[in-house]
């Protein structure tokens, strides 16, 4: 409010008049302001604190470096059971990834019906191509490869064992792009399992797919390094799946092709298949247990 010098106002004890003075259009005018000291020194004192705590929050905010921490989330499949997966985000960022994690019992149906799926289409081409030799058709007997074991042939599960697994450690270090398909594959599969799971979904594929491509496809294509590069080259495509890129297929048909040179000097299944399986149980316990120390470090 404006008052001229003129006119006496009255404002009371907690009020005071300050007299300015200005030049307009020639003329000489005084006004009052009616104003609170004690209102003014408050306005003053909260606008300052107010200010320094905006100022503060606006440092510490700036000073903020994003931090990797674990983010733990519940995945509930089709049957209603709850997997839990372990992610990394940047910390202050939304969560905008999605692991698609099946449930324990969707991975434990799926690995008996897949297992199944392919030891009867192993039998089958197997029962084929022996009939149709015997009936003077140019089909080599698949049956040829039979289920005999000699004491030798420990010798050369173990080695096998010990290349592939070691190899593979080695390709997990050393190939990021290996790295990242194996991670997005085991962590679709093995993050809804418990440790004694992992010998079930070990060894139902490690047995019915050497069955399949080694004592199937394989000896249709002759017992040679030949017919071991192309059973393990359709080994290594057919793994282009669930998160894999070309890198894991790459390295299934290399492992594929060993297991096939193993068939053809052993002229046995349960090599392949014994050596199959104790690969896939190892490293699904290194996933397993590296997985684990992870989390438990990071809680720490």
């Amino acid at each position: 409010m404006l008052f001229p010098l003129s006119m006496e106002v009255k404002l009371g004890s907690n009020f005071s008049c300050i007299r300015l003075s200005t030049l307009l259009q020639g003329r000489r005018r005084a006004y009052l302001f009616a104003s609170s000291p004690n209102s003014r020194d408050n306005f003053r004192k909260a606008f300052k604190t107010f200010a320094s705590k905006k100022s503060e929050r606006k440092r510490r905010k700036d000073s903020e470096v994003p931090q990797i921490t674990p983010l733990t989330g519940k995945v509930i499949g089709s049957d209603g059971e709850e997997a839990i997966v372990n992610t990394e985000l940047p910390s202050g960022t939304a969560s905008g990834i999605q692991v698609k994690v099946a449930s324990r019992s969707a991975v434990l149906q799926a690995c008996f019906f897949t297992s199944a799926a392919l030891l009867l289409l192993g039998v089958l081409i197997r029962q084929v191509s022996h009939l149709a030799c015997i009936n003077g058709l140019p089909i080599l007997d698949a049956t040829e490869v039979k289920f005999g074991f000699e004491i030798w042939h420990i010798e050369l599960v173990l080695a096998l064992v010990v290349l592939i697994s070691s190899s593979r450690y080695i390709l997990l270090k050393a190939w990021p792009d290996f790295a990242e398909s194996s991670e997005a594959a085991n962590q679709q599969v093995l993050s809804s399992l418990e440790p004694l799971d992992l010998v079930l979904v070990a060894f139902l594929p490690g047995i019915s797919e050497e069955f399949l491509f080694r004592g199937g496809l394989m000896p249709i294509f002759g017992l040679d390094w030949k017919s071991a590069l192309a059973s393990g080259a359709i080994f290594g495509i057919l793994h282009l799946s669930g998160g894999r890129k070309y890198s894991y297929t790459i390295w299934a048909t290399i492992v594929g092709f060993a297991y096939g040179l193993a068939t053809v000097g052993s002229s046995s299944l349960v090599v392949p298949m014994v050596s199959h399986s104790l690969n896939n149980i190892i490293g699904g316990l290194f996933w397993y247990l590296n997985s684990n120390s992870i989390s438990e470090g990071k809680l720490k």
